[in-house]
């Protein structure tokens, strides 16, 4: 396999699920790229099982593809695809990530309380 690369931007678009004829499914979805005055808008597709890469993901978020490079030639010319095989958010929404479910291992010790329970009040000066 060849290189693979890694980019980071904004989800701008999904395109539908194409399906051919002869049972190949693609989508496509661009990422915007800042590039100083001038953002890069970069069309990635993947392919077959990796088409659903993109659920659960809404424009704007904030997002990194990894890719690999393809090209090939047809009746003389050529392609070029950036064929994205992971892609991960970043997390675009700070809130949603601030109080962790009750039970949530990786929280630090006070975020997050269990439904019954109220939180606790700072201005109790109760040691206990």
């Amino acid at each position: 396999m060849g290189k693979s690369f890694e980019i980071e931007g904004r989800l701008k678009v999904v395109n539908d699920v194409q399906t051919f004829n002869s049972g190949f499914t693609k989508r496509e979805f661009v990422v915007e790229v800042e590039d100083g005055n001038y953002p890069q808008m970069i069309k990635f597709e993947c392919v077959k099982e990796k088409t659903s890469l993109t659920d659960g993901m809404q424009v704007d978020d904030p997002v990194k593809v990894t890719f690999d490079i393809r090209g090939n030639e047809y009746k003389e010319r050529f392609y070029v695809n950036l064929n994205a095989w992971k892609l991960e958010s970043l997390g675009g929404d700070p809130a949603a990530n601030q109080n962790p479910e009750y039970g949530d291992e990786d929280a630090p010790p006070g975020v997050g309380n269990p439904p019954d329970m109220p939180a606790a009040d700072p201005d109790d000066d109760i040691p206990f």
